[in-house]
């Protein structure tokens, strides 16, 4: 069974081809995957905040996520070599759907003052990533249970290699780009 976001995807691919100017239809962008990565590299008790960082993002999720441990020793960073630094989860099909409606329709409109997300985010192959600097944000965290303030990296990986197509997928998904404005100065040349 499809996803309700999965399913207005379907819906929307003929009219995404026109706005794209594309003829064939495997031309549209898809969503491939999402990966949500969270580090606790700085954290003095690692081994306690790894604990945290999994069972977070595991109920953000809703799939569990795999430890990532360092690879080398850093003095100055008081690492050592096998140490775990932080978790990630890739999410497909039915369950990233649902992350991403989560995200877009519950857990961005909590953001204080939130005026959409970056447009320049993208890496230059269609892929767009987001900072989301605190977990309270989503409905799950429970916030008389949250030890610690953990920030999330949130990639959105597609199928297509240009940044401008992946942002009109995504926008016709329900992302709220922030719409870009022009600098001060020339809103203090037209002034004086």
């Amino acid at each position: 069974m499809d996803s309700i976001l999965h399913k207005r995807y379907k819906e929307m691919v003929p009219e995404l081809q026109k706005q794209l100017g594309v003829t064939n239809i495997h031309e549209v962008p898809r969503l491939e995957k999402i990966v949500v990565n969270c580090s606790i590299g700085s954290q003095p008790d690692r081994k306690v905040a790894i604990e945290d960082a999994v069972n977070e993002v595991t109920l953000i999720t809703g799939q569990k996520p795999v430890i990532s441990y360092s690879k080398k020793a850093i003095s100055n960073f008081k690492l050592r070599e096998g140490e775990p630094l932080g978790v990630k989860v890739t999410l497909r099909g039915r369950r990233m759907y649902d992350f991403m409606l989560r995200l877009v329709k519950t857990a961005m409109p909590r953001i204080r003052d939130f005026r959409g997300v970056p447009p320049r985010a993208f890496d230059g192959r269609g892929n767009y990533t987001l900072g989301v600097s605190d977990q309270s944000i989503f409905p799950e965290v429970e916030l008389d249970k949250v030890k610690r303030t953990l920030g999330f990296d949130i990639t959105f990986v597609t199928t297509s290699n240009s940044d401008d197509h992946s942002r009109i997928m995504l926008k016709a998904l329900g992302m709220p780009f922030r719409e870009r404005t022009q600098k001060k100065d020339d809103n203090t040349e037209a002034q004086g």
